[in-house]
């Protein structure tokens, strides 16, 4: 028999509804994983048992009464522990912040995930206040990749897609402020994507500004168009939320790309990538169309916009440490406190010019989707590095966005992105092929991360089966 941590939310809301499947079982299923492999990965921060087996025993009584109260009615899920969540406390990763909380308030994508009736189980791991694009923090250390937790697992959701790969629940959801969801999926080997803004409301506001995006961090794109469907639509508390999508996610996943115009680029033009990430994602893009895409290998038109995404990171790093006492600076991860620094010598004028160099990458964008209608590239230039660094040991990079070319750009428009597992390196990591659409074409994104993902089906962590 299968076991249940490996099973799909849209199996196990199959089994629910036949009453195959029970979600005190799931439940226990994704725990008994937590028990099994935490230990090795350190995905979890938190994890509450008796809330979850709770919230699964009511979940089954609805099923039993065929009364499912929503759309993930009983599917063991995770929170990053950036988001407010009721009845735990939100620690960010941070010993800045108390654990003396009263946290009686649920984050928009958390309320919704509750209402859609998903089994909460507890949040997952991110480096401090989500700063960077690997995950470790002064408070809980670092968290590894379940294909050998001797690498990183990526960042800053690395803790949701470690879980997400394990089995130790279904469902995810993770924040991307320059590939935080992307980065830990593809290097966790699952799928992940980063929403157009505002499509999942955010509260509180992000200090990192209108680069933050919420999404879903699944094993499958049906079940990212599951979730999407639930975690999508209007929330007072965010100013820049957008109305609730007219058709769901699922409708026309299935529709195939025949037709379709993609545009295929190696490296953006200026990104170093490695040949066996580049030989994946060749081969990736072959399956898109032999699947009927018109694909054509293309150089969207842009330099690297690094400077002026790290001005608006790191302005909003700076805003971040702000609000604590500068007497405590020196508990903060030291790379934090070192571009937070920066961030606050920036003026005005810095901030302004690069977030007009961001328009004008948004500008060139959306005349490249004139053409396209989309764009594929590797997720990520290289297979997972050693845990515990910020960049990999021995290269001569400084800072994490300077090995996640393809990632950032797309936060800094605004586009949705997902990624989808696509290969291994030599060393049995995952490879992770990007597919980038126009801002609110989400449903198309998926429907071609689906229409790959369908015919090329990946394998799971060498983990599950020692």
């Amino acid at each position: 028999m299968t076991d249940l941590a490996d099973m799909t939310a849209t199996e196990l809301l199959s089994g629910f509804r036949r009453k195959k499947v029970s979600p005190v079982e799931a439940t226990q299923a994704a725990l008994e994983r937590i028990d099994r492999f935490d230990g090795s990965v350190n995905a979890f921060c938190l994890v509450d048992d008796t809330e979850a087996l709770r919230q699964a025993r009511n979940s089954e009584a609805r099923w039993q009464a065929g009364a499912p109260q929503g759309a993930l009615d009983g599917v063991p899920t995770s929170i990053k522990d950036l988001l407010l969540t009721r009845g735990w406390p939100t620690m960010r990763g941070s010993r800045l912040i108390s654990d003396e909380q009263d946290p009686t308030e649920d984050a928009p994508s958390v309320a919704r995930l509750r209402e859609a009736g998903a089994v909460l189980i507890g949040k997952t791991t991110t480096p401090e206040f989500g700063w960077k694009g690997v995950t470790d923090n002064p408070l809980t250390g670092n968290t590894g990749n379940p294909w050998d937790p001797t690498k990183t697992s990526g960042g800053s959701s690395g803790g949701s897609a470690a879980a997400v790969a394990l089995g130790m629940g279904a469902l995810s959801v993770g924040t991307d402020g320059g590939g935080s969801v992307r980065i830990p999926a593809a290097f966790s080997g699952i799928v992940g994507l980063k929403p157009t803004y505002g499509a999942v409301p955010l509260y509180p506001t992000s200090p990192f500004g209108t680069l933050a995006h919420i999404g879903p961090m699944t094993r499958t794109v049906d079940d990212a168009a599951l979730m999407m469907d639930v975690l999508t639509g209007f929330d007072s508390r965010d100013w820049s939320a957008l109305a609730r999508p007219t058709a769901s996610f699922q409708t026309g996943l299935k529709s195939g790309i025949a037709g379709l115009r993609i545009g295929y680029s190696r490296d953006l033009g200026f990104a170093d990538v490695d040949p066996e990430v580049t030989a994946s994602v060749d081969a990736a893009v072959k399956v898109l169309a032999d699947l009927g895409a018109i694909v054509e290998e293309v150089n969207p038109g842009f330099s690297d916009p690094i400077d002026a995404y790290h001005t608006l990171w790191f302005a909003g790093a700076g805003k971040v440490i702000q609000a604590f006492d500068p007497e405590r600076w020196d508990e903060l991860d030291p790379g934090l406190l070192e571009v937070a620094l920066a961030g606050q010598g920036f003026s005005a004028m810095d901030f302004l010019t690069a977030t007009q160099v961001r328009a004008d990458l948004g500008l060139k964008m959306g005349a490249f989707h004139e053409e396209y209608d989309l764009l594929v590239t590797p997720t990520l230039p290289m297979g997972a590095f050693e845990i515990g660094h910020e960049v990999p040991e021995g290269s001569d990079l400084t800072r994490w966005a300077e090995w996640t070319p393809f990632t950032y750009p797309f936060n800094l428009t605004q586009q949705p992105a997902a990624t989808v597992p696509c290969g291994l390196t030599s060393a049995s990591l995952p490879i992770g092929l990007q597919i980038v659409g126009p801002r609110h074409a989400d449903a198309l994104v998926l429907r071609a991360a689906s229409a790959y993902a369908d015919v090329v089906p990946f394998g799971r962590p060498p983990l599950l089966s020692a």
